[in-house]
């Protein structure tokens, strides 16, 4: 196994950092890889292009990097709290509710005749986000502790959607044409509308949850064995659940806030990290989720430049495939 993820690791870093460099490349504007080269490291290089590649297009890639990790770290923590290989930010409702928070802020404030600096609506933008998917976290929390049934937290995860994607379309229905625009752009899923101002405050906040992620590692292995096993290894269960909550609120919510609702990557990836590393040790897990999110937003990414598309259609296009692998391979879920 050690001589497996030696070998897998740095292959996969290796295809990550391509990945990267070539997202650079692609856009309306194709820039050669030796200029994207020389804009990063201060070579010599057209100033037009050292400024799309290092004020547009490094942004735009560096928040793939980061959703991709975030995503994936929340689904593979989701997924190991509840037991259940079909847990996820979007199919539990976690990022539903972090639009619902959004909708209620984007939307909701301007039937009230409230206006917004930019940075008011950047913060609060997030804010709401993370109240939104902290409220949904905690809901679904308390239903599985009453619940055992995997499948009937599934169907209340998606009822719940469902009656948030309800609420929403009422504040649409009754919202501003402008702020309504506003709203529909961000349910499409979008890595290039964070500015760098914006990526300052996103990317700590991103770190601070993936640093968590980390230092769960330990009670999630214990967690993956039960509950009542957990306990007997001395496992704080309360403390291990609030900590998992934290980190799930701001990695989901965050992500969720900025881009848009991107479905399937925290759903997909853990499993796809599952498969390629073949292991269960969240030592294992935790990082080559990550990486293979990261490999997979950017693949993403790069589509949706080249075809001109939404990048939550083509997250979900890639991810749909490996979902229904999943329930055909794990025939006892269903």
């Amino acid at each position: 196994m050690a001589r497996r993820n030696s070998i897998l690791f740095p292959a996969l870093a290796a295809v990550a950092v391509m990945l990267f460099l070539f997202d650079l490349t692609v856009g309306s504007t194709t820039i050669g890889i030796r200029d994207v080269w020389a804009a990063l490291t201060g070579g010599d290089c057209d100033t037009a292009m050292r400024d799309i590649v290092l004020k547009i297009r490094l942004t735009k890639a560096v928040t793939a990097v980061l959703a991709g990790a975030a995503l994936s770290a929340s689904g593979l923590q989701m997924q190991t709290l509840f037991r259940n290989p079909l847990a996820g930010p979007y199919v539990l409702g976690v990022s539903s509710g972090a639009s619902l928070g959004v909708a209620l802020f984007l939307l909701g404030a301007p039937l009230f005749g409230v206006g917004m600096s930019p940075l008011m609506q950047m913060i609060g933008t997030a804010g709401a986000a993370w109240i939104g998917a902290g409220v949904i976290l905690l809901m679904v929390m308390a239903l599985s502790r009453r619940i055992k049934d995997i499948m009937v937290i599934l169907i209340l995860g998606m009822m719940i959607g469902s009656a948030i994607g309800a609420v929403v379309e009422i504040l649409q229905y009754l919202s501003s044409e402008s702020a309504l625009k506003s709203f529909v752009i961000w349910t499409m899923g979008s890595l290039g509308d964070i500015t760098a101002s914006q990526l300052r405050l996103v990317a700590p906040i991103t770190v601070i949850g993936l640093i968590i992620s980390f230092a769960l590692i330990k009670p999630l292995n214990l967690l993956l064995l039960g509950e009542n096993y957990a306990r007997t290894m001395g496992l704080d269960i309360v403390r291990s659940r609030r900590l998992i909550f934290v980190s799930t609120t701001l990695l989901a919510g965050t992500i969720t806030a900025f881009c848009g609702p991107i479905g399937f990557i925290g759903l997909a990836v853990p499993h796809l990290a599952r498969m390629i590393f073949a292991s269960a040790d969240h030592r294992t897990l935790m990082p080559a989720s990550m990486l293979a999110g990261v490999i997979v937003m950017l693949a993403c990414d790069i589509i949706s430049k080249a075809l001109t598309l939404p990048v939550n259609t083509i997250t979900a296009l890639m991810g749909i495939p490996i979902v229904i692998f999943v329930v055909v391979r794990n025939r006892s879920i269903v």
